[in-house]
């Protein structure tokens, strides 16, 4: 008798416990969730730049890398930037907008381009599908060039170009997205130097 009545004291206080175990909870304390805080803490140890952020598929294209490593000094881009700092398209009043007939080589037509509108918006208008990323002359993905190879100066003006030299220039080269036609002419778009 000695074993039952030790057996059933034993799995009565093994019940007590577990009854008192689960009246008092099993639950630990959730930590804090500090994932944010540590996103904007090292948010803020980036800089801030003024590259905007690139808008459609042809990153990755090659556009990047050449802007990098073929770009003009510093004295030559400064310079070019001075001469057409001020060019704004969209002044242009609706009675001075002048159009011309642009080719389009690779796309295998000739339309009119008027000088307030970019030869990139364009050829858009047309249902192109021509590459581009920043849409600000600050990278080479929209790169173009005069299909003669004449100083692509005589032909267009930038309303920003901080990638192409003097020396591209005169070998025809053009960012689409901020060119805009001075008189008629043919272009080969994807073109880079």
């Amino acid at each position: 008798m000695v074993n039952t009545l030790g057996l059933l004291l034993g799995l009565g206080m093994a019940l007590a416990l577990v009854g008192l175990h689960l009246l008092k909870g099993t639950s630990k304390p959730v930590p804090e969730d500090i994932a944010s805080e540590v996103l904007e803490q090292r948010a803020s140890t980036v800089p801030e730049t003024d590259f905007p952020e690139p808008y459609n598929r042809s990153i990755g294209g090659g556009g990047g890398a050449g802007a990098v490593a073929g770009g003009a000094a510093e004295g030559e881009l400064e310079e070019e930037s001075e001469e057409d700092e001020g060019f704004d398209p969209e002044s242009i009043p609706e009675d001075e907008v002048e159009y011309y007939e642009i080719e389009f080589v690779k796309e295998g037509e000739t339309i009119e381009v008027a000088n307030n509108e970019s030869i990139l918006d364009a050829g858009e208008e047309e249902g192109w599908d021509l590459p581009y990323a920043c849409r600000q002359g600050q990278c080479l993905s929209c790169g173009g060039r005069v299909a003669s190879g004449e100083d692509a100066s005589e032909f267009i003006r930038h309303t920003n170009n901080e990638t192409l030299s003097d020396d591209e220039m005169e070998k025809g080269y053009m960012l689409t997205c901020t060119a805009h036609p001075t008189t008629s002419f043919s272009v080969e778009t994807d073109e880079t130097p």
